[in-house]
């Protein structure tokens, strides 16, 4: 990798505690690659710019490109009810089971509870098996009213794509995406993954305990593949090669009610933000131990991917892209919202309770001068995760920032209300309901 972001890699990956890391990016028209650290603290694998590494979520932008495929196709349309396609398919709100569109999938505003996270076996019927048992989720808010998070509606697009080609969702991605773009270093199934150097998670340091998730989560987060694979296809996206209007995924579908998180809008899969005046497309991913960054900016035409297998991932992501757009394109990436200089008075008691969604319990309370808020892991994922409390603080009458123990990157939550008065906290792109 030309430059000192070559050398900066290195770098930063000590700096945030992180094993091993690997980037690409498109700059100019060139691609350029680089990697450090280690795929595993134990084995001491090397990282190398064609190390495969957990996309995570980046996954979505993939599912949602054959949705997308498939409607120039003429096989669907973004707002034909999801029952038209899957006439199985069912959720507990009957008429949110009859009106969910597709649409409300791709831009997380369908309601449906997101975070189950359901191992339905190895078999190449665990998509199906996943939908069936989508049969029992709540709403977490009403449908179309707000925006939150939903795995869940990327696996049941998944589904549709299994249903509209008739073929289980990887093979499908490898014959809608991965092979026209001639990508060898993207795959899906560990027994794929392992032909190559592959990435292990860690958590507090040490290698994770589970390597991936389970199959059935494939379309909302099983992609495996090195940076410059993510790079060419975010650039199929750009330049053109796969859809022949894909920047209709980056109109805004729904403004988020947190928009200090992840960005302002959410698009057709991607999310939508602004950086210095410069339209920026990205999606980010978290699995078990890894996470990985996809950022674009069309009017410079610059592309990058980094991913990485641990350690404070946030705060090395947004290190990393404030350097390199800063170097590439003189563009300043906005900093995380932090405290505000002065004090706020804000009344605080109102935000005060327990919030729950499937797969995670919030409880904010009262503490002297401000509130502090626990979060618990409830679902599949429980034993990965520690429940943890830190305090928040005001920055405005409904926005607070926090930090996790020994996490040095800031956390924004935003407390409001729906239509109705319903009140929410938002909160890691999810929108939770207050419950007590």
């Amino acid at each position: 990798m030309a430059g000192a972001m070559g050398d900066r890699l290195g770098e930063l990956i000590s700096e945030y505690d992180v094993p091993g890391a690997a980037l690409a990016y498109l700059h100019k028209g060139e691609l350029h690659e680089g990697a450090a650290g280690v795929l595993n603290t134990r084995t001491g694998a090397k990282a190398s710019p064609d190390s495969l590494f957990q996309i995570g979520s980046v996954t979505k932008v993939w599912t949602a490109t054959q949705i997308l495929l498939l409607a120039e196709q003429g096989l669907l349309t973004l707002d034909t009810p999801v029952a038209e396609l899957l006439p199985e398919f069912r959720v507990a709100d009957p008429e949110v089971t009859r009106t969910v569109t597709v649409r409300h999938l791709l831009t997380h505003t369908s309601g449906i509870d997101g975070d189950l996270f359901l191992d339905t076996g190895r078999g190449d019927d665990c998509v199906e098996r996943y939908v069936e048992a989508c049969a029992d989720l709540a709403q977490n808010h009403p449908l179309g009213v707000t925006q939150s998070y939903c795995n869940s509606g990327f696996i049941i697009a998944g589904r549709l794509v299994e249903r509209l080609t008739g073929q289980v969702w990887d093979q499908a991605l490898r014959e809608q995406i991965i092979e026209p773009l001639g990508l060898t270093h993207t795959w899906t199934l560990p027994e794929d993954v392992l032909r190559f150097g592959a990435a292990v998670g860690h958590v507090d340091g040490e290698p994770a305990p589970t390597w991936g998730l389970m199959r059935s989560c494939g379309p909302a987060g099983l992609i495996n593949a090195r940076p410059a694979d993510v790079v060419a296809f975010a650039r199929a996206h750009l330049e053109g090669g796969l859809l022949k209007d894909p920047r209709a995924m980056w109109e805004p579908q729904v403004e988020l009610p947190n928009p200090h998180t992840l960005g302002r809008h959410w698009g057709l899969g991607w999310i939508l933000d602004e950086w210095d005046g410069h339209r920026v497309v990205s999606h980010g991913g978290n699995t078990i131990g890894q996470s990985a960054m996809l950022w674009m900016l069309p009017d410079t035409g610059t592309i990058a991917c980094a991913v990485v297998n641990g350690g404070h991932s946030a705060a090395f992501m947004h290190a990393l892209s404030t350097e390199l757009f800063r170097d590439l394109d003189g563009v300043a990436v906005p900093p995380v919202l932090g405290p505000p200089e002065q004090p706020v008075e804000v009344d605080e008691s109102r935000f005060a309770g327990v919030y729950e969604r499937v797969g995670a319990r919030i409880t904010v309370a009262e503490r002297d001068g401000g509130l502090s808020l626990s979060m618990e892991s409830t679902g599949a994922l429980k034993v990965l995760d520690e429940p943890v409390t830190f305090d928040l603080t005001a920055v405005d009458e409904v926005t607070f920032v926090g930090r996790m123990p020994g996490d040095p990157q800031w956390l924004s939550a935003v407390f409001y209300e729906l239509a109705d008065g319903s009140p929410y906290v938002h909160l890691g792109a999810r929108a939770t309901p207050k419950i007590s």
